[in-house]
């Protein structure tokens, strides 16, 4: 079974097949706002699907080294620049819904407003962080970086994890209704907790090797 997924995963089809389904969402908003299916407050209903996409493609992107790894699919590996693109692109375009139909593109109100309001903050933060892992997401960037320095960059994800879910519970704090928080919260601490402690058995084994 591994080596048949890890011979599709490896194919040539495999990439703009994942392409395929994480773009697939977008495309479905633009239709279904041409075709206003969004109900009464379309407006909120982009700007929210757009959020909740990030941070689908976000668990997405954190959940392929834990799935290569514990299901034996080296072949994943291939897909994880796309799922950090997308991360980024479902970012922007939820930031662009924020700027556009709340704030009207008026720079100096979205300035106040991200001065004014906390969770606004946070999640502007977690834009302007996600910046510098997309446009160093190529393997030029990696050779001119050099691959310590660009693995201690793209550990930012785990701080703009972080951030995403502080902005989602913000969000959420005036409605009280805290539900899908503690869900992507769940999600991310697992994938994030699965990292840490595979990091503490790799410091513990060379100890223990020592001290024998």
């Amino acid at each position: 079974m591994h080596a048949i997924l890890n011979r599709w995963l490896s194919s040539p089809a495999a990439k703009p097949l994942a392409f395929a389904a994480a773009f697939s969402p977008a495309v479905w908003l633009v239709v279904a706002a041409a075709m206003d299916w969004l109900g009464a407050n379309p407006a909120e209903a982009l700007e929210r699907s757009t959020g909740d996409w990030t941070l689908r493609m976000l668990c997405v992107l954190l959940a392929i080294t834990p799935l290569r790894t514990v299901a034996q699919l080296p072949a994943l590996a291939r897909l994880r620049r796309m799922a950090g693109l997308f991360v980024y692109f479902y970012a922007l375009l939820h930031l662009l819904a924020y700027a556009w139909f709340d704030m009207g593109f008026e720079l100096a109100d979205i300035a106040k407003d991200i001065a004014k309001r906390p969770f606004i903050l946070v999640g502007f933060v977690a834009v302007l962080l996600l910046t510098p892992l997309a446009l160093t997401s190529f393997n030029r960037a990696m050779r001119v970086l050099g691959g310590k320095r660009w693995q201690a960059l793209h550990r930012l994800v785990y701080a703009i994890a972080g951030l995403a879910i502080l902005h989602f519970f913000w969000m959420r704090a005036g409605k009280r209704n805290f539900t899908e928080v503690a869900v992507y919260a769940l999600i991310l601490g697992v994938l994030l907790g699965w990292r840490l402690r595979k990091r503490l058995q790799r410091n513990r084994t060379p100890a223990l090797v020592n001290g024998a």
